[in-house]
């Protein structure tokens, strides 16, 4: 498997009107991968069918080698998402957060808790794993959602505008620990509205507009 995900012709419409429009698409394993454009360029539904949220109109699509149409179990096993809007639950603490999510996913007790002490200390939040999530900071908010994201220990990390609200210090941790996850060989797909903030961060990143891409830079 060289792809995380490969797609070919990938199209989506609601009703008379295409979001998605044809694409081809290609993210290789091991790199940060942006896919930029203005809202109601086509990048949310993109990652909707990406995250088998909801199936492709038209075309080919593939994730971490499994096909949308038939193994859309298996890929949800095998991906984290950190979704643009917060949706922790405010009223446990963080690390009930993350020790809820790893029992979705079958961990026994003593392994989700692990797991989550783990990845709350990679991601600086160790001191406040008693605090009730309306309590943080809304950077301390969005670094929770990558800990809970990464329970699992998925091979592909998608994030939709991960630093969108932050302040500058704290998007500049949220950028340090995204580079920490890629050397960590976790590939990472990201959206963007902005070019400054993706040449920092991707490797490669494709731009959209109007449900097409319409340039693509390495």
């Amino acid at each position: 498997m060289e792809w995380a995900v490969r797609a070919k012709g990938l199209t989506k419409r609601y009703g008379e009107f295409t979001a998605v429009d044809g694409i081809d698409l290609e993210v290789p394993l091991g790199v940060c991968f942006g896919i930029l454009g203005p809202n109601g360029a086509g990048k949310t539904p993109t990652i909707r069918m990406i995250t088998c949220r909801f199936p492709p109109d038209g075309g080919r699509l593939e994730v971490l080698g499994l096909d949308v149409t038939n193994d859309a179990r298996r890929i949800k096993e095998r991906f984290g998402l950190v979704p643009q809007e917060n949706n922790l639950d405010e009223d446990l603490s963080l690390i009930e957060n993350l020790e809820l999510y790893g029992r979705f996913f079958g961990m026994p007790g003593k392994e989700a808790r692990a797991r989550s002490l783990e990845l709350l200390d990679f991601m600086q939040l160790s001191g406040k794993r008693d605090e009730q999530v309306r309590a943080l900071s809304g950077g301390m908010k969005r670094r929770a959602m990558i800990a809970r994201a990464l329970i699992n220990g998925p091979h592909l990390l998608i994030l939709d505008e991960p630093t969108t609200g932050l302040d500058p210090q704290a998007r500049v941790l949220l950028w340090d620990r995204l580079r920490d996850l890629k050397q960590r060989g976790v590939t990472l797909l990201l959206t963007k509205h902005y070019m400054d903030e993706a040449e920092r961060l991707c490797d490669q990143l494709v731009i959209m507009h109007e449900g097409r891409i319409i340039d693509q830079m390495e």
